[in-house]
Parts: C-alpha cells; structure tokens; sequence
C-alpha cells in the first residue's frame, strides 16, 4: 500500500514538472490570454487584458460616430443637373423641383429603424401647423441617401406621410426621390451632410436636419433636430423666397429676428428694435421742427 501511494505521489509531481515547464500538456492558454467564449475571471492576473465588448474606451473598434456631421455650406449651389427617380419610378432631374418656390429638403433613407422617421414627423408636424401651402407655396423633396432603395419604399413612405398630413390635394408637391451612388453624394457633399455604414449595427449612422433652398436651388437655411419651429420656418421660407411669400406682418418679424445659424433658430433682436424706435423719434422731432420754423417763418413774412 505505502509503495502505491509512493507512485501516485510521483505522478502527481510529475505532472506539475510538466505543467511549470511548457511540456507535453496541451490545450493550455498561453500567459495573458483567453480562450474565446471565456471572460476575464475573478481571480486572474492583473496584467491580463480586458475585453470592451462594449467599446465604452473606444479603443476596440472606431466609433460610429466619427465623421458623421452636418457642415453648413450656406449659399451652396446644389447639384440641379443629378438625375433621380421618383415615386412613379420616373427618371427625373432634382431641378424639376425648383424655379419658382423654395424647396424644404429632407435626406433620409426610407428603411431607417428610428431617426429619418422622426425627421420626416417633425417635418409633418410642422407643415400642419405652416399656413403655407406645399404647391402655392413651397416644394417638399426627400431624397434617400441609401442607393439600394427603389421607388417603390419611396411611394411607400409617401404614402403613409400624405395620409398623416390630411391634405391629398398636395401630394403632387410631395416629392420622395431615390438615385444612384453619384447622384446622391453630389447633394449630400453639396448640403454638407456627412453619414457612413456602421457595419456593427447593419444602420447608417447620420445627424438629422431639414434644409430650406431658394427657388434657384441655394441653401438658405439648416435646422437641426427633429423639432423644426413653424414660426421659424415660416420666417425662413419667406427670406428664402426673396419676400415673395408671406405678409407685412413676416416682414415686420424678420425686421425684429434674427436668424442664428448656430442655434438654427430665429432669435429676437432688440438693439434692431431700438435702432427702428429711435430713427422714428428723430423723424418725428425732425418733422416737428421744421413745422415750427415753417410757422414762424410765415408769421414773420405776415408781420413784415
């Protein structure tokens, strides 16, 4: 019995010998590594690196988000000769679209899980509110960045938007574009709007905005977010029209705002009102005067 236990005893240290020296022992991780369904345990070295399968160090692979912009480019000319197809799958020019109103673009792409949806309510939402109408007044145009999409996920999207906004008789004025890889990068590298592929998500990874044009097709105004003010809009589809739409009341506003493209928001301006009061009261003093000295001037001649 001792002489068997004197065996196993060797065996024992034998295997550990094996075991300190690298020997014939196999599938053993290496110093510091990992195998590959297994996490950093509780009890390990210090020194053995740490998955972020999260990526919260942004070391692990590049962020989503880099590169991914919008760079306003006011007064840039856009692409109007970059061909399309529209809803009906006819081939179409962007500048069929302008000419004659300003133009409130939107670039989405129509199979978007999440935000190109809340670009496109907020755009709604704010066009219910606008006593503008689209065709009389202004042009809508949304163009899919995704050059894989077709006509028909347009006319689908077009579909359910022309049923929330509740006005059919403008549908005509509702544009839902799709293109190629050219057409498209010319008018997003024309507005400025910078996106990309995140293959981790299968999504593309993109800022939101709407942009309001002038009829000859330059950016006039950004507006940022999925909100988009009515009175803001307002305001800026009248500068955008040259002062061809809208009232004497939008221009009295204009006169008092200021549009702040930081902001994307039209901002009160008061030093403007101040400027405007006070040019009245040298008028009306100015006026004044000169009435009096005219009355005293003929009560003088009367005299003589």
């Amino acid at each position: 019995m001792k002489k068997l236990l004197y065996i196993s005893v060797a065996c024992l240290l034998g295997t550990g010998f094996c075991f300190a020296q690298g020997g014939p022992v196999q599938n053993v991780p290496a110093q510091g590594a990992l195998s590959q369904n297994e996490g950093p345990t509780i009890n390990a070295p210090r020194n053995l690196p740490v998955g972020d399968p999260l990526n919260m160090k942004g070391v692990d692979r590049p962020s989503a988000l880099n590169g991914v912009t919008i760079e306003q480019k006011l007064n840039s000319q856009l692409p109007l000769d970059a061909q399309f197809r529209d809803e009906s799958g006819e081939t179409v020019k962007l500048g069929k679209y302008f000419g004659k109103r300003p133009v409130v673009l939107a670039l989405v792409y129509y199979d978007c899980p999440m935000l190109c949806t809340q670009i496109l309510n907020g755009l709604v939402r704010a066009a219910k509110v606008l006593t503008f109408t689209p065709g009389k007044d202004y042009e809508v145009v949304v163009v899919s960045f995704d050059a894989r999409e077709q006509p028909k996920q347009a006319l689908a999207k077009k579909v359910v938007y022309m049923r929330d906004y509740g006005h059919p008789e403008t549908a005509n004025s509702w544009h839902f574009l799709t293109g190629t890889p050219e057409s498209i990068k010319s008018v997003t590298d024309a507005v400025g709007f910078r996106y990309k592929w995140d293959v981790y998500t299968a999504t593309f990874a993109h800022a939101s905005a709407i942009y309001l044009l002038t009829p000859d097709g330059k950016l006039s105004k950004y507006f940022y977010g999925i909100e988009y003010s009515p009175k803001d809009m307002r305001l800026g589809l009248v500068e955008a029209s040259a002062n061809k739409i809208g009232s004497a009341v939008d221009q009295v506003l204009l006169f008092c705002y200021h549009f702040d493209p930081t902001s994307a928001k039209y901002t009160f301006i008061a030093m403007d009102l101040l400027r405007a009061a006070g040019a009245a009261t040298v008028l009306l003093l100015g006026g004044f005067v000169f009435i009096m000295l005219r009355r005293d001037r003929q009560k003088g001649h009367r005299a003589a």
